[in-house]
């Protein structure tokens, strides 16, 4: 995940004197952001007065005043605020008198898509960052003559907003909120912390989060990846070395523990280290002082530590590979980071900032992901978690021949993964009583999902008696949702044998 990462959920205000169309709107965006409703220019501003809107989508025809007049008061009060105007007609006049007079961003046609939609308001949430970003930028350069620790007290207090644990993207029901509220009561303590996981679950940024949101967040964070390097260079970097000290210390250089002293080291996979090195460290943490190679001279550093590995270390210390006595002088506090197949619930949340991000990164525009890949996306195991999600997104992205993600554009080795992933349960599937034609297990990809697809329709209708409201909650569809499902798989609307 890009780990500068935005407010989990931006507040949006939504302005139209038309209760029904109020409701759609807010339906449309709930999911992704938080959304404000007004309908009189009156109501909105007291909206904007309380909260902090990052944008404003207003209607054109109010009773009180037109859309144009609303925002062009916005934009003299509030003028951070990302201003968007939606119509029924496009009259030019209008058109550049609104642009002109109230800055606005985006001029949004009725009848308008959703997907469109989320993505115009996604971007006008992201150019509120930016604005804001360039805001504390030409802020930092009127500072006349402004000392390093001045810089450095500006950067600090960005980090701490950007690593707050609530940034991190995770569902209501994620199995990810336990591990926050943990990381949370732990940064509070000055103890060792050791993450476990496998690759690509964010150790570092939760790393980063025990960090900033600890005592020591205006101290220094320095972060090691221990497997990429050799004993000696480790030694080197981790605790420094003199001038001359082996071929090539042409300057002494100060080490990653004393650099962060006072702050937070991170040594990732700290499993990885060899047993010879394992001693050196387990000196270190035992009495709190470095010896720079080459020098007589020990200095004190006062850090936490704070490691993280893939590997089983109970295992490891077992077989001789890792040393029981450095096992417990790291993990004061054990904090396991779940991977992305047990917590399926984040998996959309995840990809549609993952794709916000590229869209923004690779300046390509996209509106988003049909519905079959994203279930697609849930499905598949992803051994690689978020980073692997994140090279496949973006090579989808590359790869697209349209402004939309479908399932045709997976890489094969997901679809073979996909093909395994499901096996169980459409092997279970195929044989439930369900009535109906779907037969999951033979045809493509695309077929299969599609037959699994329409069975679990049918299995929570019957289950539900054909009840659209609580199946459509069952399966976490809205009403319209559950609709367009049934007449693309062309499924009775009713209980078959009722009116």
């Amino acid at each position: 995940m890009a780990d500068a990462c935005p407010t989990l959920r931006p507040t949006v205000l939504l302005v139209d004197d038309e209760v029904l169309s109020l409701d759609t709107l807010n339906r449309t965006l709930d999911e992704e952001f938080d959304c404000r409703t007004a309908t009189s220019a009156a109501e909105a501003e007291r909206c904007l007065e309380q909260d902090d809107i990052r944008a404003v989508i207003s209607d054109q025809r109010m009773p009180e005043m037109s859309g144009v007049e609303f925002l062009a008061r916005v934009r003299e009060r509030w003028p951070e605020v990302v201003r968007m105007i939606l119509s029924g007609y496009t009259d030019a006049d209008d058109l550049i008198d609104g642009i002109n007079r109230a800055g606005i961003y985006q001029f949004i046609s009725k009848p308008w898509h959703p997907d469109q939609l989320l993505l115009t308001v996604r971007n006008a949430c992201r150019l509120h960052q930016l604005q804001r970003e360039n805001a504390f930028l030409a802020l930092e350069m009127k500072v006349m003559t402004p000392t390093l620790e001045q810089r450095m007290e500006h950067r600090r207090a960005q980090l701490k907003r950007n690593f707050r644990l609530d940034n991190i993207i995770r569902g209501p029901q994620s199995p990810l909120n336990r591990v926050c509220e943990q990381v949370a009561q732990v940064a509070l303590y000055d103890v060792p912390v050791l993450l476990t996981g496998e690759s690509g679950t964010g150790k570092e940024l939760f790393a980063r989060g025990l960090h900033y949101n600890s005592p020591r967040a205006d101290k220094p964070f320095v972060a090691e990846n221990c497997a990429a390097l050799a004993d000696d260079i480790l030694e080197s970097e981790l605790f420094g070395h003199e001038r001359g000290a082996f071929t090539g210390a042409i300057n002494a250089r100060i080490g990653l523990f004393e650099q962060a002293d006072g702050g937070t080291i991170f040594l990732d996979e700290i499993g990885e280290v060899s047993t010879a090195f394992q001693v050196k460290l387990l000196r270190v943490l035992q009495e709190g002082e470095v010896r720079p190679v080459g020098s007589n001279r020990r200095r004190r550093v006062d850090v936490r530590v704070v490691a993280a590995t893939n590997r089983e270390l109970a295992q490891d210390i077992r077989v001789g590979r890792f040393r029981e006595d450095l096992f417990y002088r790291l993990a004061g506090v054990c904090l396991h980071l779940p991977p992305l197949r047990e917590r399926r619930v984040d998996i959309p949340l995840i990809a549609r900032a993952l794709l916000s991000e590229l869209v923004h990164t690779l300046d390509k525009p996209c509106r988003g992901f049909s519905d079959d890949l994203l279930e697609c996306l849930k499905a598949y195991d992803w051994p690689g978690n978020v980073r692997e999600m994140r090279n496949e997104i973006q090579r989808m992205l590359i790869m697209a021949p349209t402004d939309q993600l479908g399932t045709e554009l997976l890489d094969p080795r997901v679809r073979r993964g996909l093909a395994l992933d499901k096996s169980d349960v459409l092997g279970a599937t195929r044989d439930s009583p369900i009535s109906g034609n779907a037969r999951p297990g033979t045809g493509g990809l695309k077929e299969q999902v599609e037959a699994l697809e329409e069975q679990l329709l049918r299995e929570a209708l019957t289950r539900h008696g054909w009840n659209k409201s609580r199946a459509a909650d069952a399966l976490g569809l809205s009403r319209m949702g559950l609709r367009n499902k049934l007449e693309r798989y062309g499924l009775p609307a009713n209980l078959p044998g009722n009116p």
